[in-house]
C-alpha cells in the first residue's frame, strides 16, 4: 500500500509518500481503505522527537483516526460488515499507522451522513478525548465547564459533547473565534490575565470543573476558578502533576478508561443536528508537510485533515 511516513524525527520535511506494508484486521478488529485522516497536534510532537524516543519501528506512519470503508472484518466483530462506512482510531500503542491506503481500527462506529468524510477522518480522536475527560470532571446535567482553548479540535467537540450532557460551557478562545464558540453551545471569553475575574462575571455561582485544552500555562489560574485542582484535567500540559492536576491521554501505560462510547453518540448527535465536526483545513496526503506546519502554529479553529486518493 502507499502511506504518509518518515524514518527520522524532524521538522514536517521529513515527511514523504511511500510504499508501506498493509496491515491486516486482528480479533475485534476492521480494516479500512481510508479516505480521509486527521492530523493532530499529537502528530507533530511525535514527529519532531518532543515526546521522546517511542521505539518506533521506522518507517513509521502518523495518524490515530480516519474515516473509510471497511474492507477486511477482524474475528469476533459484529454489527459491521465489508463495505460499511466507518470512522474511528487506529490501535493507541502504535502511535500512528492512520495516514495511509488502509488503516486497521480498534474502534469506530458508523459514519453518520451528515459528517462528509473529511469530518468523519478528522472526528474521533477529538470525540475520544472530550468524553475521556467529561467523564473524568463527572460533567452531568447543572455542571458548569471552563474550557480553556475552546475553539481547537478537542475543545470544539468538548463543548458540543459537554452542552449534549445539559452542561453550561465556558470557553476561551480568540475574539475573532467568539461566533464561532457561540454557534458551538458555548459562552465565549477571552483567556489570559483576568480570566478569572471574567469567569466570575460569566458564572457567578462558581465553575464546577475545568478542561485544559490549550496547554498555554494557565493551570495555575485554572485551578484558582476551579478551586480545587482535582477539579481540573489537562490534555496538554506536561506540568500538570507541578500543579496537582491531573493529565489525561491514552498512551501505552496509561489507566485513563478510553472515551471510545463517545463516537456512537456523537454520530448520533450529528444525526440529529446537535454536533458536528469543524474543518480548518484540508490537505491531499501529499501535502501532509503543510499541514503539519499549520498544525504547530496552535491557531487551528477546528481541525486539520488529509484527504487519502
Amino acid at each position: 500500500m502507499f502511506a504518509l511516513q518518515y524514518s527520522q524525527f524532524g521538522p514536517p520535511g521529513v515527511l514523504g509518500v511511500g510504499e508501506a506494508e498493509a496491515p491486516h484486521a486482528g480479533p475485534g478488529e476492521v480494516r479500512i481503505a481510508v479516505r480521509a485522516s486527521g492530523v493532530t497536534p499529537s502528530d507533530g510532537k511525535l514527529r519532531a522527537g518532543a515526546l521522546g524516543d517511542r521505539a518506533l519501528k521506522w518507517p513509521h506512519i502518523p495518524g490515530m483516526d480516519a474515516a473509510g470503508v471497511v474492507d477486511e472484518v477482524g474475528a469476533g466483530v459484529t454489527g459491521t460488515a465489508l463495505g460499511d462506512a466507518v470512522f474511528g482510531l487506529v490501535d493507541i500503542a502504535r502511535l500512528g499507522g492512520a495516514a495511509a491506503e488502509f488503516a486497521v481500527l480498534t474502534a469506530w462506529a458508523a459514519k453518520p451522513d451528515a459528517f462528509s468524510w473529511e469530518q468523519a477522518g478528522a472526528a474521533a480522536s477529538g470525540i475520544e478525548t472530550s468524553t475521556r475527560v467529561l467523564d473524568a470532571l463527572r460533567v452531568t446535567a447543572g455542571t458548569t465547564l471552563l474550557i480553556d482553548g475552546a475553539a481547537g479540535g478537542v475543545g470544539s467537540a468538548a463543548v458540543q459533547l459537554a452542552a449534549a450532557r445539559g452542561a453550561t460551557v465556558i470557553g476561551t478562545a480568540s475574539p475573532a473565534n467568539h461566533a464561532f464558540l457561540a454557534g458551538l453551545g458555548a459562552t465565549p471569553t477571552v483567556y489570559g490575565p483576568g480570566l478569572a475575574e471574567r469567569v466570575a462575571a460569566l458564572a457567578p455561582g462558581g465553575v464546577d470543573a475545568v478542561l485544559d485544552a490549550a496547554g498555554a500555562g494557565s493551570l495555575p489560574d485554572l485551578v484558582a476558578i476551579a478551586g480545587d485542582a482535582d477539579r481540573v484535567v489537562t490534555i496538554a500540559d506536561m506540568h500538570a502533576h507541578d500543579h496537582g492536576v491531573r493529565l489525561s491521554h491514552t498512551a501505552p501505560g496509561s489507566t485513563a478508561t478510553p472515551g471510545y462510547a463517545g463516537l456512537p453518540l456523537a454520530a448520533s448527535l450529528a444525526a440529529q443536528g446537535r454536533f458536528t465536526v469543524p474543518l480548518y483545513a484540508v490537505f491531499a496526503l501529499a501535502d501532509a508537510a503543510r499541514a503539519h506546519e499549520l498544525s504547530a502554529t496552535g491557531h487551528a479553529r477546528g481541525k486539520i485533515v488529509l484527504t487519502v486518493p
